[in-house]
């Protein structure tokens, strides 16, 4: 069952974020499951020298789904049975991404105004996959296009899928606007296979309401994460009726920084490595006060000796957060 796992939390699938290094950060820290970056069936199908960064599964990482966005019902079939070797423990189809350059494909969210092309792509992957097959969706499109969401989960699990994700937000809200919880909720009476609750989860008290007001099985976890993987420690915490954890003092921080940019340079090269820290330093520091002069100049290190270097400034700055 994919919701046997340590706890319910679990880290979301993210473009440009949730490749190996930040997963394995995230699991030491508590996630019970994460998911990869959006992968492209298409991208498998042709080669796509990419692709294969994207999955990358370490041997020290805990249990990891693929996510694959397409709207060709032999391309995901093609992809699925592809990846069904793979360290994966699941298939999971995009149906919730707004970006508008996989909706003009009708690809992500846009699948929620063909619910019959979404059903028939759960049912090819599961023909093909080895393994579960879950789905990521979004509770509407927009008011041009309405969506029943708990008439189109349900489509989701007669055509096979053993899990859905449910974004509380339409397309039209992207991430804006304030999640609507209760249609998740509706969607998890509906069905008899586990739901996962997403959208709004920033702290670890987000997330346990998550699991009460809802009924759901596991609470998504995807922007709350962003320079906080300590999110999960104190969500499983708090799950196990221990007190919170301390948030992490400027030493951890450093350390996790660290520890985060050499796995990312274990699978890149460094100029890509310390590109897309910059990223992260900003996300880690969020909140430290005075750390505005040094976000600035993480943002420009050409080095993660540099960055390193930069990071250690911290310890100038007092208490983190």
């Amino acid at each position: 069952m994919l919701t046997e796992w340590k706890n319910p939390f679990v880290l979301a699938p993210l473009a440009g974020v949730t490749d190996s290094a930040f997963r394995r950060v995230c699991f030491e820290q508590g996630a019970a499951m994460a998911f990869t970056e959006m992968v492209s069936a298409k991208g498998l199908y042709y080669r796509n020298a990419n692709t294969e960064d994207l999955l990358r599964i370490h041997e020290d990482e805990g249990p990891v789904g693929i996510q694959l966005f397409g709207s060709e019902p032999l391309m995901l079939r093609f992809a699925a049975e592809k990846l069904k070797d793979r360290p994966n423990v699941c298939i999971d189809l995009n149906m919730g991404c707004p970006v508008p350059k996989v909706v003009k494909n009708g690809e992500g969210s846009a699948l929620l105004k063909s619910p019959a092309l979404a059903e028939e792509l759960v049912r090819e992957a599961v023909k093909a996959a080895g393994k579960p097959v879950t789905v990521k969706m979004r509770i509407g499109f927009d008011e041009a296009h309405p969506v029943d969401p708990a008439a189109f989960a349900l489509r989701m699990q007669e055509a096979g899928a053993a899990m859905v994700t449910v974004h509380g937000r339409t397309r039209e809200q992207y991430y804006s606007g304030k999640a609507d919880w209760s249609v998740i909720r509706r969607i998890k009476q509906a069905l008899d296979i586990p739901v996962a609750g997403n959208g709004d989860i920033f702290s670890a008290e987000d997330a346990l309401r998550m699991l009460e007001e809802t009924g759901c099985d596991l609470a998504v976890i995807a922007r709350g994460a962003l320079g906080n993987p300590w999110i999960f420690r104190e969500c499983e915490a708090l799950y196990r009726g221990q007190p919170k954890p301390e948030r992490p003092d400027t030493d951890e921080i450093i350390e996790t920084v660290k520890k985060h940019a050499l796995r990312l340079l274990e699978d890149k090269e460094e100029r890509r490595a310390v590109r897309e820290m910059r990223k992260h330093a900003a996300w880690y520091t969020k909140g430290v006060k005075g750390a505005a002069a040094l976000r600035a100049k993480a943002s420009e290190a050409e080095s993660l000796d540099e960055m390193f270097t930069i990071m250690e400034g911290l310890k100038d700055l007092g208490p983190a957060k």
